[in-house]
């Protein structure tokens, strides 16, 4: 199991970004990674479970294991077959805009090729 951090800073609040997180239907919007979600609620919710859906149609189901509001944080599970991976998510203050944290967990073959995707998603994110 390896683990990869990574960060992105950009113009918007942090209650734009954590809402862009909580809201379920807006991650297609950002998150290039994503082309649809389908899930039991319309915004994130310890337990809440779903599929996200590729843009080669690949369907991952996903469980949601904590969300914390008050601090801005959530973290879930999303499964590719046997192989799982673990991302845990952080929106901050940072000056007159937001920062985000990704800390991912799974197998380093899989962080490697999911990273470059995950920085382009965290950018837009923060992004105005």
């Amino acid at each position: 199991m390896a683990t990869r951090r990574l960060s992105a800073r950009g113009a918007a609040v942090p209650e734009r970004a954590w809402e862009r997180y909580e809201r379920i239907a807006l991650w297609p919007t950002w998150s290039p990674q994503i082309r649809r979600v389908e899930a039991d609620a319309e915004r994130i919710a310890l337990g809440l479970t779903g599929t996200v859906w590729t843009p080669v149609g690949l369907g991952l189901p996903f469980t949601v294991t904590g969300v914390d509001d008050a601090a801005r944080t959530w973290s879930w599970v999303v499964r590719m077959g046997p192989v799982s991976m673990t991302l845990q998510h952080e929106v901050y203050a940072d000056g007159a805009g937001s920062g985000t944290l990704l800390v991912l967990e799974g197998p380093d073959p899989v962080l490697l090729a999911y990273a470059p995707l995950a920085w382009i998603a965290l950018r837009r994110l923060v992004a105005r």
